[in-house]
């Protein structure tokens, strides 16, 4: 079992920066695929930025430019750097891994409904 714990959200305004932190514990091994999602209040969840397993990324087209995801194997923890930070990115934010998603392009294509393992999720919110 993987457990997911996310942190660093909170209240900023706008233009203003956020790092979100997910640390990883359990049977989570550096193969595992990992990711951050978003869900705002009303909307579906959307994927924000997908790691692989060699640290690879990929981003919607919406996010590039302002969002940034690392991960260090070594500590077990997915980070997301936001910054330029709009109102329309508030959001609870998730992270999220999985096992079987062991290429880049299934990884980093992947949707909610192919990650096995969630955290609690942190919000962020933005004012104008």
């Amino acid at each position: 079992q993987v457990q997911l714990q996310e942190s660093g959200g909170g209240s900023v305004q706008s233009g203003g920066s956020l790092r979100l932190t997910c640390v990883a514990s359990g049977k989570i091994y550096s193969s595992y695929c990992m990711a951050w999602f978003r869900q705002a209040p009303g909307k579906e969840r959307e994927g924000v930025a997908f790691a692989d397993s060699f640290g690879s990324t990929r981003y919607p087209a919406s996010m590039k430019g302002r969002f940034t995801v690392s991960r260090d194997n070594d500590k077990n923890t997915l980070y997301l750097q936001m910054n330029s930070l709009k109102p329309e990115d508030t959001a609870m934010y998730y992270c999220a891994a999985d096992n079987s998603l062991r290429t880049y392009y299934s990884c980093t294509y992947s949707d909610e409904a192919d990650f096995n393992f969630w955290g609690q999720g942190t919000q962020v919110t933005v004012s104008s």
